[in-house]
């Protein structure tokens, strides 16, 4: 479904406004009894929104194909920062459904008595297997059910906001003068540097604001065209929305005058005070509050969809296994929903749901990505400057952006280094570990396949070829092919070497695959088809260069065990006496991880076909390592 700005604003930024739910707040309470300081934060929170997001909208400008993040940083700082920004996402992502879902819960449980507290954990983390369970089924965000719930959000948070600051017009002035006379007063006591220092802890530990911000450059596929013309209005959509209501929450809370009750978060105990003079005040509290909660819980989805986009990017170019990058729910939903609900799960209970440590947590990993992009925006308008325009002008935002971005992600983990900010650099660091372990295992068998490829330049030369049409009545040999390589060409050798004088016929079938790959700005869909034919192509002149007749059949789809075995079952009625060939790279020794790493697809088609009553030999192609 091609999504209008407006539509594209409900669809992704449920993830970016939830975060005014829990950022602000620990923003706030991070003050102390300095709240006067709350005013600079609302213009430092908004001018940090509005610079983030125009960052990301040049993004969208110049890598129009989605990526975010990973993208920019693999493209313009080289692999390693990419592979850095990408496991950062992958971790932030399962952070989001962690700290989405914790924030969920503390709204619900607002206006629970306080007896009922210890179960506020336990819910959330039925909350997260709620979640698992419907994406193991299939059951993705949908616009149409998320629009109710981001209109009740949007609806009485504009009470809320507008209320609370217009209300509290005539008290505008006196707490300006407020803010005046405690500024003063605290230079004498703390001294400038004081103020600055404990301003800037708060503005750090208030990172959790602006995350989420990301989602419009990694969601452009659902964009409808012109995808970056609307994806920039949706940036911009989601940047005002956020800035404002993360602003209007800082001035109510200064307004009005808030303050920590146990149980209760910092925006229930807002919604109470304005509300409680209304005939249905308590009612409008308690749908206020419930509407951040059901944000939040479609917000934690975020994290279901976007990891395996992210593990998708990654897998095409071999940090991760390969299967990620199909869009076949067998061989990636499925595995990286248990991964990322588990994990969510776990992190749950270590922090015990503790909003705090999970907003730093989650905080360092979404800075960390964020000042990647900085930075590699800012090269790309170095190295590009003699054909933009406007580059200085992009440069200098950019690199306003990445100094603020710096200034959080170093506060933040000089500050929470030992209260969680050390397991979420422990966790990244280790992701970062295993992907260069994968990237170096498929390096090894790449020189493998290069032994293969011999066999392109060794093929002896042959006759007159035979232009003889196949005949469906011969016995046919359907070979399934991925290009024209050293493993095609040794399996068609194979199948002549063991089976002397069997087959008349040679069909050679392949899948052309819309996985991530056609959506990283490589190729289209028309042109890697084309690719694929080619391919296809070559094989039928091998074939009938060693005396065969041969054609091929080829087919697309997402669904690489699902299309591959529809176009051999058809192929097998088109040619009744045939039977299906498939290689797999056989390891002198099987390790564990070789099924994880090499696609089983093999096998999988061959299951499927057998119960079909298709025949289907699976040929062994030795590899070492």
């Amino acid at each position: 479904m091609a999504l209008i700005p407006v539509l594209a604003w409900i669809g992704l930024g449920a993830d970016g406004l939830s975060s005014s739910s829990y950022g602000p707040s620990e923003a706030f309470k991070a003050l102390g009894s300095h709240t006067y300081l709350a005013l600079f934060l609302a213009l430092a929170t908004g001018l940090t929104v509005f610079v983030i997001s125009y960052a990301y909208s040049r993004i969208i400008e110049h890598f129009p194909h989605g990526g975010g993040g990973y993208i920019v940083a693999t493209h313009m700082l080289g692999e390693r920062a990419g592979v850095i920004s990408g496991s950062a996402l992958i971790v932030d992502y399962i952070l989001t459904i962690t700290v989405s879902i914790a924030a969920c819960s503390d709204a619900v449980f607002s206006y629970f008595p306080l007896e009922y507290q210890p179960l506020r954990v336990t819910f959330a983390a039925a909350l997260i297997g709620v979640l698992i369970i419907l994406n193991i089924r299939g059951v993705k965000e949908s616009i149409t059910g998320l629009a109710p719930i981001f209109i009740v959000f949007i609806a009485t948070h504009l009470i809320l906001l507008g209320y609370g600051i217009f209300s509290h017009v005539p008290q505008i002035a006196p707490i300006v003068s407020g803010v005046h006379s405690n500024f003063i007063h605290d230079i004498g006591k703390i001294g400038f540097v004081g103020i600055l220092m404990l301003f800037l802890r708060a503005y750090s530990l208030g990172g959790g604001t602006y995350t989420g911000i990301e989602a419009v450059s990694n969601g452009l596929q659902i964009m409808r065209d012109p995808k970056v013309k609307t994806g920039k209005r949706t940036m911009a959509y989601m940047a005002t929305s956020l800035a404002l209501t993360a602003g209007g929450l800082f001035l109510c809370y200064l307004l009005v005058g808030v303050y920590i009750t146990e149980g209760k978060t910092l925006n229930a105990v807002l919604a109470d005070k304005l509300f409680s003079g209304w005939h249905f005040g308590g009612a409008l509290a308690v749908i206020t509050i419930f509407s951040e909660g059901a944000l939040l819980f479609v917000a934690a989805q975020t994290g279901f969809i976007d990891a395996p986009r992210v593990m998708a990017n990654m897998a095409i170019d071999s940090w991760l296994p390969h299967r990620f990058g199909a869009f076949s729910e067998r061989l990636t939903m499925r595995n990286g929903v248990l991964l990322v609900g588990i994990a969510a799960v776990l992190l749950l209970f270590y922090t015990h749901g503790s909003i705090g440590a999970l907003v730093v947590m989650y905080s360092i990993n979404v800075f960390l990505t964020f000042s990647l992009s900085e930075f590699g925006m800012s090269r790309f308008f170095i190295k590009h400057r003699k054909t933009e325009k406007e580059w200085k002008k992009h440069l200098s935002v950019h690199l306003t952006g990445l100094t603020m971005c710096v200034i959080i992600l170093t506060i933040t983990v000089f500050e929470k280094f030992l209260e969680g900010g050390w397991l979420t650099l422990l966790i990244t660091s280790a992701f970062i570990t295993l992907c260069y372990a994968i990237k170096s295992h498929y390096n090894k068998i790449n020189k493998e396949r290069e032994k293969f490829d011999v066999l392109l330049e060794n093929i002896p030369a042959v006759g007159v070829p035979n232009t003889s049409p196949v005949s469906k009545s011969d016995m046919t040999a359907v070979q399934l092919v991925s290009n024209f390589n050293g493993f095609g060409i040794h399996t068609f050798f194979t199948i002549i070497r063991q089976f002397p004088g069997l087959y008349k016929n040679f069909v050679f079938v392949s899948v052309v695959v819309v996985d991530q790959g056609l959506f990283k700005g490589e190729e289209n869909i028309d042109t890697h088809k084309q690719l694929v034919e080619d391919y296809l192509k070559k094989y039928v002149e091998l074939a009938r260069k060693f005396g065969f007749p041969a054609d091929y059949r080829l087919e697309t789809g997402t669904d690489l065990i699902k299309t591959a075995t529809e176009i051999c079952k058809n192929t097998s009625r088109e040619f009744p006496h045939s039977t299906i060939f498939t290689g797999r790279l056989a390891f002198r020794i099987e390790k564990w991880y070789h099924r994880i790493l090499h696609n089983e697809a093999s096998f999988a088609i061959q299951r499927n076909l057998h119960w079909d009553g298709v025949t289907n030999i699976i040929l062994p192609i030795r590899m070492e390592g």
